[in-house]
């Protein structure tokens, strides 16, 4: 093993490196980022050169970084300059990247960072500098296309940063060609490491930014107002991330010559998804479908689309991934809803399920749901349940299933002690009930709320069991709220009744009104402040 550094860093800074593994005919390049103690860099020590780019948050420009003056030769580095932030916003943003900063020390597949300082009064991200991007080698291709043997290794590079990401609990949320570096060793690295999440919670000068936390045109639709449509999750980053794939593939940028206002009415009002080019591997195929699923529950995680990357013919996976195009490939199985959400929460004997209930559905839950332990597993993701009443367990597939833990599973109506709750981006206080999106088996937990960016972590001791509601529903304002979260119309002195046509995954309902004849435009509720309207036959 061999190491070689650069003599133009102080002993005070860290040292770039390569680490080499493997025997002398076969070896593997292992990038070390340099574990850096200071984020900070002083603004003298930075010299910017030349604007190299723009962005929605600010310019990118070439520049030297001197550390001190003990050695003559700077080093080139890029430097991301935010245009939108005022002086009071500066702090707590500060104060974010330093956590950032510092979970991503480490990473192999993530672009380095050196850290912050202020230039012109303004903030200045400071990084490597890249030669080029995934879309820079797009633009020197005919058609602007990537071939398919480039696009799955830089597709995995990719999907393992995003990985590494996540697992420090960052998101992305700008994943777009342009935003994917190559390094000297052809190498794709995630270049944008979770600005837009570093904005959370951080009122912005500019009314545009206030729904925007990414780039338009690779944007999921609970991006785009977070705390109402939302939340982001790590799934948020699948849709971004599938948007690119699907660039290198076509050549063309999802939503090419549409407007953010255009964009936003496609994704998020109308529901519509990129195209995904066809003649695609079957295991590609199916995971870029699932990554434009509207409700970011049932798109794929980010270790299953880097299976599929890397077995892009797959159909059944040793890691009990499933990519089926066709039912029919189930050859009889009795998988009714086959998406993605089990895999994200691996069964085991033991453990308590029920019938998995499924999200915005327009019919009433089927009252033969099964509720048992699982005393058996079969390598082909089937399981055998133990339920009470019945002799023999029965056979299911993991599809059809989902854990409950402490009397809480994926998907329950739950609703927040009052000392628990906060306060969102907007000022306004988050609802007090949401949808559990996960349980661990000790009880952790992560909850979506009306009024909240991100999703809410916690115990379920903070949780009871709350009121649940289903698409086709008749709902109205109750009667003691004078000033519900949004607006409402009212019949003849009272709130009016309407019905529920989408449930997001917070909780926060889309609600008609069929029965008026002139403003029927659809309005969204607060679950905490509806209650069901039952008619009499």
């Amino acid at each position: 093993m061999s190491s070689r550094s650069d003599t133009s860093f102080p002993s005070k800074f860290s040292f770039e490196y390569e680490l080499f593994e493997g025997d002398a005919e076969n070896l593997r390049t292992v990038v070390a980022p340099p574990p850096q103690s200071n984020p900070w860099i002083d603004s003298g020590a930075l010299k910017l050169t030349h604007r190299i780019g723009k962005g929605p948050f600010g310019d990118v420009w070439m520049a030297t970084l001197h550390y001190t003056e003990d050695y003559d030769e700077p080093r080139e580095v890029a430097v991301k300059m935010l245009n939108f932030m005022s002086e009071e916003q500066v702090q707590p943003f500060m104060a974010k990247f330093e956590n950032v900063f510092y979970k991503c020390q480490g990473t192999q597949h993530v672009c380095w960072s050196y850290g912050l300082s202020v230039k012109n009064e303004k903030i200045c991200i400071v990084m490597k500098f890249y030669e080029g991007s995934v879309g820079d080698k797009m633009a020197q291709l005919r058609g602007d296309r990537i071939p398919l043997s480039d696009i799955l290794r830089y597709g995995t590079d990719v999907a393992q940063g995003v990985m590494e990401l996540h697992s420090q609990g960052i998101l992305a949320l700008n994943l777009k060609p342009s935003n994917l570096l190559l390094d000297e060793h052809d190498r794709a690295v995630v270049g944008d490491f979770g600005i837009p999440m570093l904005l959370l919670g951080i009122p912005l000068s500019s009314s545009d930014l206030t729904l925007r936390l990414g780039t338009p045109n690779y944007m999921a639709p609970e991006q785009w107002e977070a705390d109402v449509r939302g939340p982001i999750s790590c799934e948020t980053d699948c849709w971004g991330f599938g948007c690119s794939i699907v660039e290198m593939f076509t050549g063309i940028r999802p939503w090419y010559g549409k407007s953010a206002e255009e964009i936003y009415a496609a994704v998020v009002i109308r529901r519509e998804k990129p195209k995904v080019p066809s003649g695609l591997p079957c295991a590609i195929e199916s995971v870029l479908k699932g990554c434009f699923e509207y409700d970011f529950r049932n798109r794929p995680s980010i270790a299953d689309i880097l299976f599929a990357l890397k077995n892009p013919n797959a159909t059944f996976g040793d890691s009990g991934w499933i990519c089926v195009r066709d039912k029919s490939e189930l050859k009889g199985s009795d998988v009714q809803n086959c998406n993605w959400l089990f895999l994200k929460d691996k069964l085991r004997v033991g453990d308590y399920v029920r019938s998995r209930k499924v999200a915005n559905l327009n019919k009433p839950e089927d009252m033969s749901t099964v509720e048992g332990t699982i005393v058996g597993m079969n390598s082909d993701m089937y399981v055998l349940v133990r339920v009470h009443g019945l002799h023999d367990p029965l056979r299911m597939h993991s599809s059809n299933l989902e854990r409950v833990s402490l009397g809480f599973g994926a998907g329950d109506w739950v609703r927040l002690h009052g000392s628990s709750l906060q306060n969102s981006r907007s000022g306004k206080k988050q609802s007090s009930v949401g949808i559990l999106h996960s349980i661990s088996r000790d009880g952790k937990v992560e909850v979506a709320f009306l009024g909240l960016e991100t999703l809410w972590t916690g115990n379920c001791s903070e949780l009871h069991m709350s009121e649940s509601f289903a698409v086709g529903q008749f709902v109205r304002i109750k009667a003691g709220i004078a000033l519900p979260r949004f607006q409402w119309p009212r019949k003849r002195n009272a709130w009016d009744t309407g019905r529920i046509s989408w449930i997001f995954p917070n909780g926060c309902l889309i609600v008609k009104f069929p029965g008026r004849l002139f403003g029927n435009v659809p309005c969204l509720a607060d679950p905490a402040e509806i209650e069901l309207v039952q008619f009499r036959n």
